[in-house]
C-alpha cells in the first residue's frame, strides 16, 4: 500500500508498521480479547484494508502487546472516508488544509500494565508525523461500556477543561449520542482520580494539548461510548516533542 516504515526497538519493546496479512490477523485477534472479550470473534472492518497497522511486541518473546491503525488523509476535505465520519459530522473540519492522520483501534494485552507500552506508541506516531508532515491527528476515544452514569465525572471534566473550538467542533451525526455534561459541572471532578480514569491514549492526547467533541456516541456493537478526539501538532510543547523524539531517536 505504499506506507513509509518505521521499525525501531526500544527497551524490551518491537514497533513494526506492516499492512503484511499474517500482522493485520494478529492485530485483529488482540482487538477482539479486548473490544469483544472474544480472541476468536471477528473485529474486521472496511478500514482495515486502507490502513497501515502498527504492533507494538515483546522484544524477546515476540508477543504482541499493543496494536492501532493509522489512515493518512490529505486534508480535512478528505474527512468524510474516515471512520470518525460515520459517528460524527466533521463538516466544520472540512476547509483544514494541513494532512491528517486517523488513529484507531488502540488496544493493549489485558495481561499488560507497563505504562511505557502507551510512550512507546507515541514515540511511534512521533516518527510517522514528523516523516509525512502530519498537522493533525485525530481518533475516536473509547470508553468501556455505555453505562453513561459511569463516566458522566469524567465526560463533565472534559467539557469543562478540553472542549474543541467551536469552529471545528464535530456536530451530531449519530443516532445515540450523550451530551458530555448533564448541568453538575461539579468542581471536584477535575481530581487525580478522574483524570486517571480516562483511557490512557486519551490521557496522553489531553497532556499534550488535544480537545475533545462535546458528546459522545453510543457504540453497542463495540458495548462502549467514544468521544472524538483532536490533536494539533503545533499545540504539543516543544519539551514533549523532544522527549518523543528521543522514544524513536
Amino acid at each position: 500500500m505504499g506506507f513509509p516504515v518505521w521499525n525501531f526497538t526500544k527497551g524490551r519493546y518491537r514497533v513494526r508498521f506492516s499492512d503484511a496479512p499474517q500482522d493485520v490477523a494478529r492485530c485483529l485477534s488482540l482487538r477482539a480479547s479486548v473490544f469483544r472479550k472474544d480472541p476468536q470473534a471477528d473485529d474486521r472492518d472496511a478500514f482495515d484494508a486502507r490502513c497501515c497497522h502498527v504492533l507494538i511486541e515483546d522484544a524477546t518473546s515476540g508477543q504482541l502487546v499493543c496494536c492501532f491503525r493509522i489512515l493518512p488523509l490529505a486534508s480535512g476535505a478528505a474527512l468524510p472516508g474516515s471512520y470518525a465520519a460515520r459517528s460524527y459530522d466533521l463538516t466544520p473540519l472540512h476547509g483544514y488544509t494541513g494532512k491528517l492522520l486517523e488513529l484507531g483501534r488502540f488496544c493493549i494485552a489485558a495481561e499488560v500494565a507497563d505504562p511505557d507500552v502507551v510512550r512507546v506508541a507515541w514515540g511511534a506516531l512521533t516518527a510517522y508525523v514528523d516523516g509525512e508532515g502530519i498537522a493533525m491527528l485525530i481518533g475516536c476515544s473509547s470508553f468501556p461500556g455505555i453505562n453513561i452514569t459511569s463516566h458522566m465525572p469524567v465526560f463533565e471534566y472534559l467539557f469543562r477543561k478540553h472542549l474543541g473550538p467551536d469552529h471545528w467542533r464535530p456536530r451530531r451525526k449519530a443516532r445515540e449520542t450523550v451530551p458530555l455534561t448533564l448541568g453538575a459541572q461539579d468542581e471536584r471532578n477535575g481530581s487525580k482520580h478522574t483524570f486517571a480514569a480516562m483511557p490512557p491514549l486519551l490521557r496522553s492526547y489531553l497532556l499534550m494539548g488535544g480537545w475533545v467533541s462535546d458528546h459522545a456516541v453510543v457504540d453497542r456493537d463495540l458495548d462502549t461510548l467514544h468521544v472524538f478526539t483532536a490533536l494539533e501538532v503545533s499545540a504539543i510543547p516543544e519539551t514533549r516533542k523532544r522527549l518523543l523524539r528521543a522514544v524513536a531517536g
